[in-house]
């Protein structure tokens, strides 16, 4: 599993990808659509972006999966949007709306688990890597924002 400053080092090469290709390039990875996740850090109050991937979209929701590559411990993205559910998303090259986030209860887990691993396997092998079970984040639309 990586640790947190491979990470952050993963993260700012996406955004690089991105910025000096003029967004041509790096809005798929691994054969899902990338998304950057903007969450308010839940101790510092100042914004925190991730570059992420969407395995699965349900309706207009986006669905995220917080495994961290089955990494023991939930990724920092994750205790940020517990705390603060209003973040902002940027979609496969789309400009960045404002969404809520909220973790898929068990019976939407259940349902979209299988279609996660089905849009890539690697999810699967997190999953054994680690006791905690990953959980699914449904990033949805603010009502009355415009995409």
């Amino acid at each position: 599993m990586p640790d947190d400053w491979q990470l952050h080092l993963m993260n700012a090469v996406h955004r690089s990808v991105l910025k000096l290709s003029g967004g041509l390039i790096g809005w798929r990875v691994g054969g899902m659509p990338a998304l950057e996740l903007t969450t308010t850090g839940r101790r510092s109050g100042q914004p925190r972006t991730t570059m992420l991937t969407s395995p699965v979209q349900e309706g207009d929701a986006i669905v995220i999966v917080a495994s961290r590559g089955g990494d023991d411990h939930h990724p920092g993205w994750f205790f940020n949007l517990r705390e603060h559910p209003e973040v902002t998303v940027a979609f496969a090259g789309k400009p960045k709306v404002p969404m809520r986030a909220r973790v898929a209860n068990p019976e939407e887990r259940a349902a979209l688990w299988p279609r996660v691993e089905a849009a890539y396997r690697g999810y699967a092998g997190y999953q054994k890597k680690t006791e905690r079970e990953i959980p699914l984040v449904l990033l949805e639309p603010v009502q009355g924002a415009s995409a």
